[in-house]
């Protein structure tokens, strides 16, 4: 469990009282502790002197132990106050409790972490899946998100810790790192619309430009209403990424169930791709049409077919673009003008694109 608890809690109670505080692992290594300067020490004896004593607290120098509660026999850290006085005694007992809370809070969310990072990773059985939430008392049937937070460019190890700051006091939300890249969250939502789970990608995206000046892409999964379907959702959200950094250039943000097209084109083989490219434009390949032109097509879809709209924002005259399209026919043998032809010809530029992302340019 990361020592970070253990010494927010110390730290904040150098605001109650004039003695030292803090805690030891079971080598009698200070991992926590109100003087900082203490951090660090390794005190053997005092681990020697705990581990051959069972008693409620044990006394070693100047200083009052008390193990904390663990799920084996031997302790796993213990806290300890300067002093062996009865006051000693009191504040160290007191302290105790405060950190035993803190780590059984801490290793239960760990726990369900690890559970969590199974489901998603195909590690567990489904029958399994029942069977460890029932132990772990696992929420199983609530709607949750799946996040995929890919880092762009160099990866900023520091970053898992923002976003688990993030959702730190929610026992039902989970912050796991894949790799050096990728951290995945898994949100409880409270209805599972669209623009909540924007509003949370958009937070995790904003917290971490802001912290580490870190840029990420964050796929989004549909949302499930059961733990067993997390693993599609992960899934999903890494087609998202996929999918978005081949069609949607310019979003950091994608969601699966928004990908529309691309979603199946990107599943097609690459053999039926170059087919459908080659049936298509019979009279001249894709390719011999200019940028200028590529251009022109592509502002004519984004204003919907509508010519005399597209050449406002080309600022031609609208003859100049009837003229275009019209040489955009006789060269491909499709008139954009056309419904049917405007469509074989949106999907044939997607096609295109995706072939070109894996590497296959004809």
């Amino acid at each position: 469990m990361s020592t970070r608890v253990f010494q927010g809690i110390v730290l904040q109670m150098k605001e109650c009282t004039d003695r030292v505080i803090g805690v030891v692992d079971d080598q009698g290594t200070v991992v926590s502790c109100n003087q900082l300067t203490w951090i660090g020490e390794k005190w053997e004896g005092a681990a020697a002197a705990m581990t051959a004593n069972d008693g409620p607290a044990i006394i070693y120098g100047d200083k009052t132990f008390k193990p904390l509660a663990s799920r084996g026999a031997h302790f796993d850290y213990a806290a300890f106050v300067q002093g062996s006085d009865e006051q000693a005694k009191l504040i160290c007992s007191m302290v105790t409790v405060a950190l035993n809370s803190a780590k059984a809070y801490y290793e239960e969310k760990h726990d369900k972490t690890a559970f969590v990072k199974s489901i998603i990773s195909d590690n567990i059985l489904l029958g399994d899946i029942y069977v460890r939430a029932k132990e772990l008392h696992f929420t199983s049937e609530a709607q949750r998100a799946v996040f995929l937070v890919r880092q762009v460019g160099s990866a900023e190890i520091a970053a898992v810790d923002v976003v688990q700051n993030m959702f730190a006091d929610s026992q039902e939300d989970f912050v796991i790192s894949i790799n050096e890249s990728d951290i995945v969250v898994i949100k409880m939502l409270s209805d599972g619309d669209s623009k909540e789970i924007y509003k949370i990608a958009k937070s995790i995206e904003d917290a971490l430009a802001q912290a580490l000046k870190v840029k990420v892409t964050i796929g989004i999964g549909t949302v499930v209403g059961h733990i067993r379907d997390l693993a599609r959702a992960y899934k999903e959200a890494g087609v998202a990424i996929d999918v978005g950094k081949v069609f949607d250039t310019e979003k950091t943000i994608i969601n699966y169930e928004n990908l529309g097209i691309g979603r199946l084109i990107y599943q097609l083989p690459t053999v039926m791709c170059g087919m459908f490219l080659q049936e298509v434009f019979k009279k001249n390949p894709i390719d011999a049409l200019d940028q200028e032109t590529l251009f022109t097509i592509n502002k004519f879809f984004e204003n919907n077919l509508n010519v005399s709209e597209t050449a406002r924002k080309l600022f031609v005259h609208r003859n100049t673009l009837v003229y275009r399209l019209e040489k955009i026919k006789k060269l491909t043998g499709l008139d954009l003008r056309e419904f049917d032809d405007a469509i074989t010809f949106k999907v044939a530029l997607m096609v295109k694109k995706y072939l070109v992302s894996r590497g296959i340019e004809s």
